[in-house]
């Protein structure tokens, strides 16, 4: 039975704000109202103290997740739980497209290839068997699990985000080939895992259901067939239209960077039409871009210093709203366990493999094992498949992934700064200017602004 929704003057009637909300609760406009009330407010006052945040322990995920936990203990019964979270599933598969595609259009592929050591090794060694290991862990811990839902557990927590750590990547105290390979890393390994979670979750559901997995293979190849292809034709096509008008000068600059912003949509849109995976395209045309139309690149990355991190903090912030307290509540010792091993042994040791003849020292290798926090990747693959899987355990592995993601919250944010500066001096106790940190290496484009203290200095 549906509850016909009260008109605004009976609303105003109830004489409090809390029955004003609750009699109007059922209307997604007003939903819809509050959430954007809440995220504009949130994002001003933040915005006024921000610079006080630049050199601090505390950073802006771990704000506007608390925030949005505080918000959810203390508001939580004025915003209905279906409505809210179809809410945040639209700024989250937003935010995940402009992650993708912003990521790739920062790396350099060719001078990625050239210079390969360490982010190569990272994304084609430790990267496999990041999920590997995880997967195993997994199998022993979650024994209701199926094989293939252990796998995608795995994959979901496998990408990392530079943002959690993000003094790691932007202090001038760690040598650059080091910072910037962690960089290089967190801007690809959430588009090069991500064929692997759509193929472990079609897997997971074909094996509960027999008759259904030729169907479910054929949408998995459709997925990673047709993805691709949109991203690349609107990647080179659109990258090779605006970068020509650039030259031009027929582009109006803003318009130039509404349009660069709007491929990432167009790619996206474009394969769910024709039925490819929207977020492999976007990934693919991001990186398209790169190779084809460099010249327009630093509006995309304009674009991600600015308008990409409020989409990416408003999920934080969502994320805090909806998501934390119901995965504490459900959670058990064993997904405790998994979340502290996933940012620990999963992460460390795979890490450790791969630089394997590289003759890095051991500060270095403990520094890269350590620094692969788990974000917004882990937190939007968690919640896509969550929502376009009906997976006999799809809950648990949500919740799984929220518990990794809070736990890094706060201990990839507290660690940066003390984890930055024990490797510098730790370096250079033990290293000289020679040594395999501090050579030479390609530079790519960075993610984040380079922090240094007003003075010039950095701690």
């Amino acid at each position: 039975m549906r509850i016909a929704e009260p008109d605004r003057q009976d609303s105003y009637r109830v004489g409090s704000v809390k029955g004003v909300l609750l009699k109007r609760g059922e209307s997604q406009a007003v939903v819809m109202e509050t959430l954007f009330f809440v995220l504009a407010l949130v994002t001003v006052g933040f915005g006024l103290v921000s610079a006080r945040f630049d050199y601090s322990l505390i950073t802006p995920p771990m704000i506007f997740t608390g925030i949005g936990v505080l918000l959810a203990l203390s508001l939580g019964e004025f915003i209905p739980k279906e409505q809210s979270q179809e809410i945040f599933k639209i700024i989250a598969e937003l935010t995940l497209v402009f992650v993708l595609f912003i990521d790739a259009s920062r790396i350099r592929l060719p001078l990625l290839i050239r210079d390969y050591a360490i982010p190569l090794r990272l994304l084609g060694i430790g990267l496999p068997l990041t999920v590997l290991l995880g997967a195993v862990i997994a199998w022993f811990l979650f024994p209701q699990f199926s094989i293939w839902e252990v796998c995608l557990l795995a994959a979901v927590l496998a990408p990392t985000d530079a943002a959690l750590g993000q003094a790691v990547v932007t202090s001038p105290k760690v040598p650059l080939k080091i910072r910037q390979s962690l960089n290089v890393e967190s801007g690809l390994n959430d588009g090069i895992v991500l064929p692997l979670v759509m193929l472990f979750a079609a897997l997971a559901v074909a094996s509960t259901d027999v008759p259904a997995q030729n169907s479910w293979f054929s949408y998995w190849l459709q997925q990673v067939t047709l993805g691709p292809l949109v991203g690349g034709i609107v990647g080179g096509v659109g990258g090779f239209a605006l970068g020509n008008a650039k030259k031009s000068g027929t582009i109006n600059p803003d318009f130039l960077r509404l349009s660069g912003v709007a491929l990432a949509l167009l790619a996206w849109s474009g394969a769910l039409l024709v039925g490819g995976n929207g977020f492999i395209a976007a990934f693919v045309a991001g990186l398209i871009i790169s190779c084809t139309a460099d010249n327009i690149g630093e509006t995309l990355r304009d674009f991600g210093e600015a308008e990409g991190q409020w989409f990416a903090l408003a999920t934080f912030l969502l994320f805090g709203m909806i998501g934390v307290i119901p995965a504490i509540q459900q959670a058990n010792v064993a997904c405790w366990v998994y979340a502290l091993l996933s940012l620990t042994v999963i992460r460390m040791l795979p890490v450790a493999l791969s630089v394997i003849g590289l003759k890095f020292h051991g500060p270095t290798i403990l520094f890269l094992g350590w620094f692969g926090p788990r974000g917004l990747a882990s937190l939007l693959f968690a919640l896509v498949v969550f929502d376009e899987f009906d997976l006999i355990h799809g809950n648990q592995i949500l919740h799984i992934a929220i518990l990794t993601v809070v736990v890094s919250i706060l201990a990839h944010g507290f660690s940066a700064v003390p984890g930055t500066n024990w490797y510098s001096s730790a370096l250079k106790k033990i290293s000289s200017e020679d040594s395999v940190e501090h050579r030479p290496c390609v530079e790519h484009r960075d993610k984040f602004t380079l922090k240094t203290k007003p003075n010039g200095s950095d701690s």
